[in-house]
């Protein structure tokens, strides 16, 4: 008797599984996902913020020296001062908006590269690097997150004040935007 039950429950859940996979397939093949889209005052912020951001030249939402370098946008520790022992590695966060975007049916494409310039009190470049650092890649929706994290090392330099430009290159928008953090290397940090 036992054999009867579980052979037709077997019969059973075959049969429900079938009809449940026929029934995904045909509204796979048939129709499209259903999901709430952004209507009335969030559509047409979002159609704003599209627009703003394509006319805005490069600029950042924030840009500081930072702890360590970030695991996210906006996942990073500020440094409490931007003074640094002589050999100590220097982080630089920073959140660039208004890049372009090319558009594929592979989704939306962009491409930041990054310069920097050492400066010292009297504007002399002490070291420069064109093009050390890119970020880019290819995302479905437009990624107007991007966090960028930029670690720096530099060697003997004396105790005194210093300039970190980091100069950030739209290589599709064309555009550019700089950064300038000042920091002081200090004795016995």
């Amino acid at each position: 008797m036992q054999k009867g039950f579980f052979a037709r429950q077997a019969v059973r859940g075959a049969l429900f599984l079938a009809a449940t996979t026929l029934s995904y397939a045909s509204i796979a093949q048939t129709g499209s996902p259903d999901f709430p889209k952004p209507e009335g005052a969030l559509a047409d912020s979002l159609a704003a913020l599209s627009s703003a951001w394509n006319t805005s030249g490069l600029a950042f939402t924030t840009a500081t020296f930072a702890e360590a370098p970030a695991s996210g946008y906006g996942q990073y520790t500020p440094r409490a001062t931007p003074a640094f022992a002589a050999d100590e590695p220097l982080t630089v966060y920073a959140e660039p908006v208004g890049y372009g975007f090319s558009s594929s049916e592979d989704g939306y494409s962009y491409s930041l590269q990054a310069s920097y310039r050492l400066l010292n009190t009297t504007g002399q470049v002490l070291a420069s690097q064109d093009g050390f650092a890119d970020f880019s890649g290819t995302t479905r929706s437009a990624k107007r997150e991007l966090p960028t994290s930029l670690s720096f090392q530099f060697s003997g330099l004396p105790v005194g004040d210093y300039t970190l430009e980091t100069t950030f290159n739209d290589k599709i928008g064309g555009k550019s935007g700089t950064i300038s953090l000042p920091f002081s290397i200090s004795a016995g940090q």
